[in-house]
């Protein structure tokens, strides 16, 4: 579920995953487009990336037990900017309780979209205590962007359903390694 870059807002609010600008689908000139091509691909250095170029899903990225309440959560921890921006992109299906945590160097407005997800998600924004700010129901293949209501360090997304199947809303509070030590 991740755009094929990084795009600041104008309010300096970090909008990761939000759709590119109508501005970014211009035709750049064609040694413009190799440069930016090779710059790009210099940058990124190719590892979780190169997934979302070639339309596999990225199934091998470490991961953390996290839990909300009384239930396990087996969450693939993608911290990278490559990781993050390949998420969950081309997985055709997830284990109930399994989720993918996005770790972000510092607290921001976080921004997703489903581009190239064909899962439906539900993504929780966390703060650094482990507390959910808010939740947003997904739908596959869509470029709708979808926002922390507050500058969150940590999202995570799980199989659309399972926080409103577990009674599980904003103010509910993770626990887990990633929310210890902050």
């Amino acid at each position: 579920m991740r755009p094929p870059l990084h795009r600041p807002d104008p309010l300096n609010h970090a909008c990761f995953h939000c759709p590119p600008s109508p501005a970014a689908h211009a035709a750049p000139a064609p040694r413009g487009a190799f440069l930016a091509a090779l710059c790009l691909a210099a940058w990124l250095g190719g590892g979780a990336s190169a997934h979302a170029l070639e339309g596999a899903p990225q199934l091998h990225l470490p991961r953390t037990e996290l839990r909300a309440g009384m239930y396990r959560i087996d969450a693939q921890v993608a911290q990278s900017f490559g990781e993050r921006q390949t998420g969950l992109m081309h997985r055709r299906q997830m284990p109930a309780h399994e989720g993918m945590l996005f770790v972000f160097e510092q607290p921001g407005r976080q921004c997703f979209w489903m581009k190239n997800t064909l899962l439906p998600l539900t993504a929780a924004f966390v703060a650094d205590d482990g507390t959910i700010v808010n939740l947003a129901d997904m739908q596959p293949q869509s470029e709708q962007s979808h926002c922390s209501a507050k500058p969150v360090r940590y999202v995570l997304e799980m199989n659309q359903g399972w926080f409103a199947q577990k009674k599980i809303g904003a103010g509910a509070r993770l626990t887990g390694a990633p929310f210890v030590s902050r």
